[in-house]
């Protein structure tokens, strides 16, 4: 339709990168020289998304888009199209945004103010996919170097999270950081914290769930930004741990491995448990005549790990889960002394799925025995869910009626009854109210 009208257009970023490495794109950019006022012109619905940065949003055809919000087409519609207007960029102000944006017809000029050689390429789909480089991003796709188009401090300067754009891209596609692309991040790290913790915590989160996670954080580390954006973790690098039980080494070499296992797609809570689940560690580690200890390390941990999710702005669903896969790790070692009651509690914890397979890397990353994880699902295997999840066989009016006065007690009477119930010992409600007057004399 662009080309139609007379205008250039062209596949831009990330997509182009993708396609030439032979991957899916997730979604598409278009790079054009018509204004905004004219895309939105052109196409039925819009949405003008950045048009005061020259960006609009074009969805396909047909994808339900008719009562769709802005933001709603960004989220749930990744077949929009997000249109951009070629331009030049003035100063950063908020380290995020131009104060001001010029149009322009040359898509060079547009080129040359975008973050990286590998997304500053440009495909002409409608003339034998030919490739507009103007950087030299072919050239870096083919030798893996993640390098910014220009001189990198101005290019971090006009948006710090850049930053860790060039570790995440470096991580998922085993690329190389360019040495002075490295250098900038070292020298202007400190800077990463004037960007929002929103911001922070989606690329740290993209990082987790890519499939490249460990290699990613090593290079946080390398280039200080881990020591800015998440210095709990930083600090466990050198925390030494008992021989015994972690032959792999330190705290730090432990969570790496844990972080290597994580497959791509994996859940955000279960990759922030495994980054988490030993953070406490570094703050209790002391040296007893025995060995060294981490006494109170996983309720240090809980603690730090609910700091660190309020501090990211996670969702309390996202914090309470993280949080539990750290509290909870350490029970496995009581599996196989666990009474039925406490075992059936202990595998109905919210996502439980997810604690067994962190207590499976976690093993996995130490001494590499599977004795209780695998107990724990062939006994699980064996539980019918009516077993774990049983219909209660007595409430709360059940109690009333039978004399008892309302009250916190209410709970621990309920709870023993459950108890009973979960380990077979109570099976019917008589059997259930019999129990209760004989526990609980009113």
């Amino acid at each position: 339709m662009l080309r139609s009208r007379g205008h250039q257009a062209y596949l831009v970023g990330g997509c182009v990168r993708d396609l030439l490495l032979g991957r899916d794109p997730a979604d598409f950019d278009v790079s054009t020289d018509a204004t905004p006022e004219q895309v939105m012109a052109m196409f039925p619905q819009t949405y003008a998304v950045g048009a005061q940065f020259g960006v609009v949003l074009v969805p396909f055809k047909g994808d339900g888009f008719e009562n769709s919000s802005a933001e709603e087409a960004l989220t749930e519609h990744p077949k929009a199209i997000e249109v951009a207007t070629f331009r030049s960029d003035g100063t950063y102000s908020d380290g995020r945004h131009p104060d001001a944006v010029k149009y322009t017809t040359d898509p060079r000029e547009d080129v040359h103010r975008r973050d990286f050689t590998i997304n500053g390429l440009m495909l002409d789909p409608l003339d034998g996919q030919r490739v507009l480089d103007y950087v030299g991003g072919q050239e870096d796709i083919q030798r893996g170097i993640v390098r910014t188009i220009g001189d990198p401090v101005q290019r971090f300067r006009e948006d710090k999270l850049r930053m860790m754009r060039a570790v995440r891209f470096a991580a998922r596609f085993e690329y190389e950081i360019d040495a002075a692309t490295f250098a900038s991040i070292r020298e202007l790290a400190p800077e990463i914290r004037r960007v929002s913790r929103e911001r922070q915590r989606d690329e740290l989160t993209k990082m987790l769930t890519e499939g490249h996670a460990r290699r990613a954080f090593e290079l946080l580390y390398a280039t200080g930004l881990l020591q800015e954006v998440l210095p709990e973790v930083a600090k466990m690098k050198g925390v030494a741990q008992p021989s015994q039980y972690h032959p792999e080494g330190d705290v730090w070499v432990h969570t790496l491995l844990l972080l290597s296992m994580l497959p791509a797609g994996v859940s955000r809570t279960l990759a922030w448990g495994a980054l988490l689940h030993d953070v406490g560690k570094p703050p209790t580690f002391r040296v007893a005549p025995d060995r060294i200890r981490f006494d109170g390390h996983v309720e240090v941990g809980e603690r730090m790990a609910e700091e660190i999710g309020l501090r990211f702005r996670m969702s309390n669903d996202d914090i309470a889960q993280i949080v539990a896969l750290v509290a909870n790790h350490l029970r496995f070692a009581d599996v196989m002394s666990m009474k039925g009651s406490t075992f059936k509690r202990f595998i109905r914890l919210t996502k439980f799925e997810e604690h067994l397979e962190l207590h499976r890397i976690d093993c996995l990353g130490s001494h590499a025995i599977l004795d209780l994880y695998n107990y724990t699902r062939e006994k699980m295997a064996q539980l019918p869910p009516e077993q774990v999840r049983p219909k209660p066989l007595i409430n709360g009016h059940d109690l009333i009626a039978e004399g008892y006065e309302p009250g916190p007690r209410f709970s621990e009477m309920l709870s023993a009854v459950e108890d009973a119930q979960l380990e077979g010992r109570l099976s019917s409600k008589a059997d259930a109210l019999e129990f209760v007057r004989a526990q609980f004399p009113r």
